[in-house]
């Protein structure tokens, strides 16, 4: 479906026309003329869908052809990131419309919070903000959204899991009745659907592919043991001179720790959440316009960041729920565009790691470890170790239609030779480039001191 067929106004089709936006993407074909039609919405869709767009667009239709008198959008997103990177495009979309909008987040000094309450008292028909911030100014009634039409909560999964749903409802008390609640969320489990109760009247529901990853992505796995990882990184960074990588580890002190290692060989920067809304907004302005090649940072970072031409993501650290690898991996092969995807794999993950195939419905890629890093631990062993059995989900290595083959014991006999008669059904491979994800070392990389 293409977006002349929405019958948009004039002035919103002129800007996406200016912008190259041609055909619309399948969140977006059935989100928005639901959204056109006034029902409320709750929409699955991951990230790099075009899922931003598909709510963006039919509001600023809307208020384009009504009066603009106070506030008539409020979008809540779970980070600052993500409430700035939603109203840069808010400002892009709304170009040819004259269409303002404010984002309103937490993490900056006195003067941001003045000139968040200036801008509001000066007037916005869209306000993105966090819940954190937003409460704080409505409790100083800051704001009024007495003209309200439209709800919006984006990524509501994420900020379920930050411990938001408090604060949205409470949020909720300050707004009109009647009113337009759109829910757009990356994974819907119960929580998620018994929260949409509270909030939406008689929604339309949409779920696009949920759990898969993106076609032109590139996945494949290392066995490792944890001291083997910083060598790794080092060698698949040297490998070529990469453009746009993002390195994602499970805490910020890793994120720290990993970050000192490679700031002696590369031009890198840590991401995570000690960090100040000016140090944030100057890294990531440095990441997107490829004055910085490389990201160190937390799952702060593996959603509603939109980086152009990310091309390789890096997961230093096993996901702990296969939701999660699909987020961070959505980092590259963005818009049908090529990339890679690593993830290195211990001993503890290998339960993770099986999580994760289910996910996504295939079998990742197993590569060797270089000859310098050394061999890692055979993760091919039974599941069935009794010191991990405490450990195990008991359905975690069973997927309908497929099978998972245990191997024998050595000093078992009898087990082995009733493995060896279990028959196993090949699970799809995930295609591999070219390359088949080998990495060969290269020498233009930063200099030592420089």
């Amino acid at each position: 479906m293409i977006f002349s067929e929405f019958n948009f106004v004039p002035e919103l089709q002129e800007g996406l026309d200016a912008m190259g936006f041609e055909k619309a993407t399948p969140i977006q074909e059935q989100a928005i003329p639901i959204i056109l039609g006034g029902k409320d919405l709750i929409a699955t869709a991951q990230t790099g869908t075009g899922k931003t767009a598909a709510f963006i667009l039919p509001v600023l239709n809307e208020i384009s052809k009504g009066d603009r008198n106070g506030v008539k959008v409020l979008i809540i997103a779970p980070t600052r990131e993500l409430a700035i990177q939603i109203d840069q495009q808010i400002q892009g979309l709304a170009y040819f419309l004259g269409i303002s909008s404010i984002p309103i987040y937490g993490g900056g000094d006195g003067k941001v919070w003045e000139q968040q309450r200036k801008a509001l008292e000066m007037g916005a028909e869209i306000v993105v903000a966090t819940p954190g911030r937003l409460i704080a100014l409505l409790a100083g009634g800051k704001v009024n959204f007495d003209s309200l039409e439209n709800l919006i909560l984006d990524e509501a999964d994420r900020m379920l899991d930050m411990g938001f749903s408090e604060d949205i409802l409470t949020i909720v008390k300050y707004l009109p009745q009647k009113r337009q609640t759109l829910l757009f969320s990356a994974t819907m489990p119960p929580k998620i659907r018994k929260f949409s109760q509270q909030i939406l009247h008689d929604p339309e529901q949409i779920s696009i592919a949920l759990g898969k990853t993106a076609k032109g992505v590139s996945q494949y796995v290392y066995h490792v043991y944890d001291g083997q990882k910083e060598a790794l990184v080092n060698h698949i960074l040297k490998s070529q001179d990469f453009q746009a990588v993002i390195i994602f580890c499970s805490t910020k002190d890793k994120v720290k720790s990993l970050y000192k290692v490679l700031r002696k060989s590369f031009m890198v920067e840590a991401f995570h959440a000690d960090l100040d809304q000016n140090e944030r907004e100057l890294i990531m302005s440095s990441f997107k316009n490829k004055s910085l090649k490389i990201l160190v940072a937390t799952d702060i970072l593996s959603r509603g960041i939109d980086v152009e031409d990310i091309e390789m993501v890096i997961n230093f650290d096993t996901p702990n729920d296969p939701e999660d690898y699909v987020h961070r991996v959505g980092r590259t092969a963005r818009a049908e565009k090529k990339g890679k995807a690593v993830t290195f794999v211990n001993e503890k993950d290998r339960y993770k790691y099986k999580n994760i195939e289910n996910l996504i419905g295939m079998e990742i890629e197993v590569l060797p470890n270089p000859e310098d890093i050394g061999k890692g631990p055979d993760l091919s062993k039974s599941h069935s170790n009794k010191s991990n059995a405490g450990n195990r989900n008991a359905s975690g290595n069973k997927k309908k239609g497929n099978s998972y083959k245990k191997q024998s014991r050595p000093n078992d006999k009898k087990r082995s030779s009733e493995t060896a008669n279990v028959k196993t059904e090949p699970r799809p491979k995930v295609k591999a480039s070219s390359d088949k994800g080998k990495f060969r070392e290269r020498k233009n990389i930063k200099n030592e001191g420089e």
